[in-house]
């Protein structure tokens, strides 16, 4: 295992361009299986994730050729049904949460498939119901299969749009059934769909595949069933995920910092949420521009009440950065209370920055209460281990700003989600040594 011996407490000046996003390149990378012909796509992280992802599909037959460094040519023309129904696919997707996502493709293109539960964050119960249900709403037939330890998926024949409404608006259920909906016979219908760009991206590559889908960023997605998708040539979003990221940063780091082509339409209320904490962020055509902060309070309700934080389905805020957020307010003049709605257990991590001075109150497993000290008060350098990328990038922000040298051990956790966080935080003047 990996480690990362953090310097605290030295300030960071200069340009970052964000990855690709995570979330969507496995998505869109998953739907390549659902046609013969040549998928180029670009801007394609090259982080832990998507790179076991890539691998998998590789494993199953695919053609994949490496354009350049973040371009990718997927030709999913032969699928080897053998190694999708060996014990290597099986552990494999064990070990990816994101190869869900190939159920869909994997039934459309051969009526039957065998999974296994994926791995991934250990930040609470990820069900899958909302992919299950969505499939058997469509004709597919599941059933648990002992001797494998894995479900038995079979579509017996052709599958049938129908209207569903899903009983969550998940974004991989969602994703799962737009690919199996877009080559079913008949209209589909999905209410309370989710909505994110990443959805968004997926059905707007789909539609120049070939697909017919209507209602795109809405949760009310209409798809007229085709016989056949083509090739296409696909943009992956810059990651507003690690965006929130490098904000977090400069914050806590009293930072002057500019982020490359954020790609602002699409970052919905990350930008509002950071300024109620306080910050000052500056859009510049594309980029966005943080200038340096000694201080910066957090904002309070109208009736003067403690401001609350919450993650929701998009448009609301995103869950993958409340973790971010927390850390922040450690660091702000006033109070926040952070309400951690999706996962029970990815508020954990706090008793780590409780360790290093922070003042936290954890009311539950989902609502924490951050007291800032206004950067009166620096955090002190700990020994530390990531849980799950998100607060494996929280305890890596925390220890930038520190006083001392951290240790943050499991880094694994942070590569599936970050791309060579260490070489492009340390260009900008951070302390950061990746150890074994």
């Amino acid at each position: 295992m990996a480690s990362f011996i953090v310097e605290g407490n030295h300030t960071l000046h200069g340009e970052i361009t964000p990855q690709g996003a995570k979330n969507e390149a496995l998505q869109v990378i998953c739907a390549t299986l659902l046609t013969t012909q040549e998928v180029i796509i670009e801007n394609v992280p090259d982080i832990l994730d998507v790179n076991n992802l890539i691998n998998l599909l590789s494993d199953m037959g695919v053609t994949i050729s490496k354009k350049n460094d973040n371009t990718y040519s997927f030709k999913a023309e032969h699928i080897d049904s053998h190694f999708i129904s060996s014990e290597d696919f099986m552990d494999q997707c064990t070990k990816l949460r994101g190869s869900v996502m190939i159920i869909a493709p994997l039934l459309t293109r051969m009526g039957m498939m065998y999974y296994a539960t994926p791995g991934g964050d250990k930040i609470g119960r990820r069900r899958l119901d909302t992919h299950f249900r969505g499939l058997g709403n469509l004709g597919a037939t599941f059933a648990f299969d002992q001797a494998k330890q894995a479900y038995r998926f079979q579509s017996g024949g052709r599958l049938r749009g129908t209207y569903m409404l899903l009983d969550e608006a998940s974004v991989t259920g969602t994703a799962n059934i737009v690919m199996a909906a877009v080559m079913a016979s008949g209209t589909t219908t999905i209410y309370n769909a989710a909505c994110e760009p990443y959805i968004q991206q997926l059905c707007k590559m789909l539609n120049n595949m070939g697909a017919r889908i209507s209602g795109i960023a809405s949760n009310l997605l209409t798809i007229e069933g085709v016989d056949s998708l083509h090739g296409t040539h696909h943009i992956i979003l810059p990651d507003m995920i690690e965006v929130g990221s490098f904000i977090g940063m400069a914050a806590m780091t009293g930072s002057e910092l500019t982020i490359k082509n954020v790609s602002w339409p699409n970052l919905g209320i990350i930008p509002h949420s950071f300024r109620r904490l306080g910050l000052r962020l500056e859009q510049r055509g594309n980029d966005m521009y943080i200038p340096q902060q000694d201080h910066y309070e957090i904002d309070r309700f109208m009736d003067g009440s403690i401001l609350t934080l919450a993650d929701a389905i998009w448009p609301g805020l995103t869950p993958d950065l409340l973790s971010v957020l927390l850390v922040v307010a450690t660091q702000a003049r006033g109070s926040v209370l952070i309400h951690q709605k999706m996962f029970e257990s990815r508020l954990f991590f706090v008793d780590k920055l409780i360790d290093m001075g922070a003042q936290i109150i954890l009311c539950d497993p989902h609502r924490a209460v951050v007291i800032g000290h206004d950067h009166n008060i620096h955090l002190r350098a700990r020994k530390m281990v990531s849980p799950d990328i998100r607060a494996g990038i929280a305890m890596l922000i925390a220890a930038m700003s520190a006083d001392g040298v951290s240790h943050i051990g499991h880094i694994e956790q942070i590569d599936r989600g970050y791309s060579r966080i260490d070489e492009r935080l340390n260009a900008l003047g951070a302390h950061i040594t990746r150890v074994q």
